[in-house]
């Protein structure tokens, strides 16, 4: 299972449009909350790392009409809620506000997985203030699922919205093609990856963000499995795919600052620090290079 994904919640859609339900359970006492600040999530302040969810109270100063329904677990609902207005971090709420990835691997599937939806949806909601057709200010519907335009001549609707990527284990035998980004932490490397484009299609994107990054021809995508990354909007759809033999690596250098060619043996003797170092631990571009590199350990 991919990290951020497949959780127990149900998302319970046709509780949204219960505006008097959706009240009930917004009021003290009743509900579970995921605050975030600034991008950040509520997490336990000591050396146990566990994310917080506080029950509403008169102490959180959640405006309800701000307040997203994120669904029902265990028979519990849980609201997301952004208080990034605030120069600091609501003084009521124990704990400390981390960002998620900082926290890959340390915190318990499920709950990274309700972070990261309410990381999301939050996100939406501060990019989604104004209307895209007209520049109108937005009133939330759906119990924060839905923006429409108060503009009543154009009255556009507006949904959460994800962007699609493409990230592929590119492979020739034995090695693998790995780049890199500048802006990426000292030394990390990791699969090739891309934005799927209007009209296109997931496997014609691979061949396309393969060829344009890193010169390489390819064939027979795969896919493989996919996660919600919510750093900001995307859907991460992985890929295995094979480049045609004996093709050299030619960088495109207005998308990474370098990639090469990689052997098994070179990843799995790396050092994993400022010098080099795969990919986070919570992406699937990990994940897809670890089920390559346990390959040749399998028995035959």
């Amino acid at each position: 299972m991919n990290t951020y994904s497949s959780i127990r919640l149900d998302r319970a859609a046709h509780l949204r449009r219960e505006p008097d339900w959706i009240q009930k359970k917004l009021r003290p006492g009743k509900s579970s909350c995921i605050p975030l600040w600034q991008g950040k999530n509520l997490i336990r302040g000591d050396d146990r790392q566990e994310a917080l969810f506080p029950r509403f109270s008169t102490d959180i100063h959640a405006d309800p009409d701000e307040c997203i329904f994120l669904g029902m677990l265990d028979g519990e609902a849980y609201f997301a809620y952004d208080c990034s207005e605030l120069q600091n971090p609501p003084a009521s709420l124990e704990g400390k506000f981390e960002d998620l990835r900082s926290l890959a691997g340390l915190l318990p599937p499920e709950e990274g997985a309700l972070l990261a939806y309410a990381r999301g949806m939050c996100h939406w909601h501060q990019s989604s203030r104004f209307c895209p057709r007209c520049g109108e200010a937005t009133r939330i519907l759906d119990a924060g699922h839905q923006k429409k335009c108060l503009n009543g001549s154009c009255g556009f609707s507006q949904f959460p919205r994800t962007d699609p990527a493409v990230i592929m284990l590119v492979q020739d035998g034995d090695r693998v093609v790995l780049g890199r980004q500048s802006r990426w932490p000292a030394g990390m490397h990791s699969i090739l990856a891309g934005f799927v484009e209007p009209g296109e299609s997931l496997e014609d994107a691979v061949v396309r963000e393969v060829r344009e990054e890193a010169g390489i021809e390819v064939e027979r995508p795969e896919y493989q499995s996919s996660q919600p990354w919510p750093f900001p909007a995307s859907l991460m759809l992985g890929f295995r795919c094979s480049a045609l033999a004996g093709q050299t690596v030619k960088v495109n250098t207005e998308e990474l600052e370098s990639a090469r060619w990689f052997s098994r043996e070179e990843l799995k003797q790396s050092p994993e620090d400022q010098t080099f170092r795969l990919p986070r631990r919570d992406s699937i571009a990990r994940r897809l290079l670890n089920e390559w590199l346990e390959e040749d350990s399998k028995p035959q």
